[in-house]
């Protein structure tokens, strides 16, 4: 839905990220959501994927469109305490709901119990408050207490901006690490979304915690998706020390492009520049995280690999495809240059998704057509939800548009 819209898009007065000023300016409507969820689904199913986890707010039809997707999916509805807003483009308020979240996290355990109860079989559910900025402190130890005792992990967004660290530090004296562990739930069964800005964080500044001990030594996990970051020129320093100090460790693909394989090299290259060193990391080690590493974080110890017992989870890749010869190390091949290119086919529990290149289960340009026209009417409400009062275009110009008098 954002795409040729955020590409470019960051407020330097927020450190650079989109997440206050911009993307709740450019949402889509529930056909816009449908036909974005289905070209989501496609695409990932184009790159390999068999498992997801999808991290979205509930919406009507969400359920059954994961069920048609014929992936493997866990459903992870969002709620919070509070929303947050800009009004000035340097700054970020909270509005604090009455209930602290609860009729919303009500609604997210009905879609969760829907998911797992779904006859596909391919479908279960993660507890998922959204922001540790958001959510209240009681809001977060009693999400993770329903995680435990359902026996599903618990995934929040945490260490994911420096306006969210900046804010728990103010509010809490302590790094967004430190508090997890104060409120109790840093520990095995919680994935943190992103866990970039550690307290050694080159733009954090926060010399007196030592948050990457405290991680490692936690059990918690950390889901890390390089590619939404490094658009705005943020990367995690760096993925290969997280895995050499222990931190279980899943790759995603947050938002467009949803491309797995392009996904694992972001993650290699971005390691590499962090830590200044080609030895940092190994295509191995990246593409063991996408596949191992994101189902043990689930607790899928039947998929992810290619073994006896083991789900028939899988893609083929084409060895003829040009963009993987001379074929002398197939995967560095697959990653460093073919990526998505050369997959042929992906299944799971043994039935096709993709056949020759072509997804089976969604009419993919039927989608793009819709998810196109759900674009336009989003652009159509830009100015009125912008505090600016700016268009769309004004916000994100056309590239090497012409006489743009937006």
């Amino acid at each position: 839905m954002n795409k040729g819209m955020l590409d470019e898009l960051g407020s330097p007065g927020l450190r650079m990220s989109s997440l206050y000023e911009f993307m709740p300016l450019f949402r889509p409507d529930l056909a816009g959501t449908h036909a974005a969820s289905k070209v989501a689904f496609s695409e990932l199913a184009l790159s390999g994927v068999t498992t997801i986890v999808d991290l979205s707010v509930a919406y009507e039809g969400w359920v059954d469109i994961l069920a048609a997707s014929g992936l493997r999916a866990v459903a992870a509805p969002m709620y919070r305490s509070a929303r947050w807003f800009t009004k000035t483009g340097h700054s970020v308020d909270y509005d604090w709901a009455e209930d602290d979240g609860r009729g919303a996290m009500e609604e997210a355990l009905a879609v969760i119990d829907a998911a797992t109860a779904h006859p596909s079989g391919r479908l279960s559910g993660m507890i998922a408050p959204a922001q540790i900025d958001t959510c209240s402190a009681a809001l977060i130890q009693d999400s993770f207490a329903e995680a435990q005792a359902r026996g599903i992990p618990m995934q929040i967004h945490a260490a994911q901006s420096m306006v969210e660290f900046n804010e728990i530090t103010a509010r809490h004296g302590r790094t967004p690490i430190e508090w997890l562990d104060d409120l109790g739930v840093l520990k095995p069964g919680l994935i943190i979304g992103h866990g970039i800005f550690l307290n050694d964080h080159p733009w954090a500044g926060w010399p007196g915690s030592s948050d990457f001990a405290r991680l490692a030594g936690s059990g918690a996990a950390v889901a890390h998706c390089p590619t939404v970051f490094q658009r705005r020129g943020v990367a995690m320093r760096s993925l290969g020390r997280y895995l050499r100090g222990g931190i279980p460790i899943g790759i995603g693909t947050d938002t467009y492009p949803h491309n797995m394989l392009e996904e694992i090299r972001h993650a290699l290259i971005n390691s590499r520049l962090m830590s200044g060193d080609v030895y940092d990391i190994r295509a191995s080690d990246a593409f063991d995280a996408a596949t191992v590493g994101g189902a043990a974080i689930l607790g899928m110890e039947d998929i992810g690999k290619l073994a006896p017992g083991a789900k028939a989870d899988l893609f083929l890749a084409d060895t003829r495809h040009r963009a993987m010869r001379p074929l002398r190390d197939p995967l560095n091949s697959l990653i460093y240059v073919a990526g998505e290119r050369a997959v042929t086919d992906t299944f799971v529990d043994g039935q096709a998704l993709v056949r020759d290149g072509v997804p089976l289960a969604f009419d993919i340009n039927a989608e793009l057509d819709g998810l196109e026209a759900a674009q336009r009417r989003a652009e159509a409400q830009f100015r009125e939800l912008d505090f600016r009062h700016r268009s769309h275009d004004q916000a994100a110009p056309i590239t090497y548009a012409e006489g743009n008098d937006a």
